[in-house]
């Protein structure tokens, strides 16, 4: 799923109904950083589409380039200004890898099991530390800054329902000793990951900062419809606005996630589909 990164303080749920405009899902962003408005780079997960990606931002007055490196000093992404761009220049960049899954999903393309990403090889590919953004004003000026990867992922929440409005969830950690990252890695996977010092940390152990909530209707002209909410951890359900609801057309299929947030914004989804806002009659046709 896309997150825009920036600094977004918690709705309530009656004012988070302004989502029945173009509203996405978000994290917050780092403090300004060097010469930079604001930059950050995060891991997110999908537990139930078992699927990993690196996103990163960076926000900066009249830019006409931005780069970034890792930790190593290797340059992992280059963006400039062209042709009327290069006269409007660039404030904003962000950014987001292909999600490639991480596990054989045994209902996946054939195709797309020959692109499979482990966890493991992931976390050996991105590595923690220190990541710099560099970039060039509209007056030639030099800008440099850096921010923080951490491979400190939170687990996956658990039971996660939409029932009479309202959804709800747990939290992945320390629950019967069975957080994990859904079909990324088990728990048992996990631990052999930290004990081989490929993961900093067990999941289970991560704390949460805050909840991530989306309902998104899963219809093509509808997908920019949705509702979504960034809650406090002691908080694990929410009620989903009524007058959002009703806006809805009847039967309409949707689906619904909600995101563990992590201290450095790492973020893991879980996410159920096949449900059905406004159900009359026969209910949602999910074909």
């Amino acid at each position: 799923m896309k997150r825009y990164i920036h600094q977004l303080p918690a709705l309530s749920a009656a004012a988070a109904a302004i989502a029945l405009g173009t509203v996405t899902s978000v994290a917050t962003a780092t403090e300004p950083c060097g010469d930079f408005g604001e930059c950050k780079v995060l891991v997110e997960i999908n537990s139930s589409d078992g699927d990993i990606g690196f996103h990163f931002l960076v926000d900066g007055d009249d830019l006409s380039s931005t780069r970034l490196r890792d930790p190593s000093g290797t340059k992992v992404f280059e963006d400039m200004a062209k042709g009327p761009l290069q006269k409007q220049k660039l404030t904003e960049t962000f950014a987001e890898s292909a999600e490639p899954l991480c596990w054989a999903d045994p209902e996946a393309d054939p195709d797309d099991l020959e692109d499979i990403v482990t966890l493991e090889e992931f976390l050996e590919t991105w590595e923690a530390g220190p990541y710099f953004f560099s970039g060039t004003s509209d007056g030639g000026e030099r800008l440099a800054g850096e921010t923080e990867l951490t491979l400190e992922l939170p687990a996956a929440p658990q039971d996660l329902m939409f029932s009479g409005g309202i959804i709800s969830w747990t939290a992945g950690t320390h629950v019967d000793e069975d957080a994990d990252l859904g079909n990324c890695a088990s728990h048992a996977e996990l631990h052999a990951l930290v004990t081989a010092d490929v993961l900093p940390i067990h999941p289970e152990d991560v704390a949460v900062d805050a909840w991530e909530v989306v309902f998104e209707p899963d219809v093509d002209d509808l997908g920019q419809l949705k509702f979504t909410i960034r809650l406090p951890v002691g908080q694990t359900s929410v009620t989903v606005p009524v007058d959002y609801l009703t806006a809805l057309p009847p039967n309409t299929p949707a689906k619904v996630e909600v995101g563990a947030i992590g201290a450095e914004d790492n973020a893991t989804f879980t996410e159920i589909s096949d449900v059905c806002a406004n159900e009359t009659g026969g209910g949602c046709d999910f074909d």
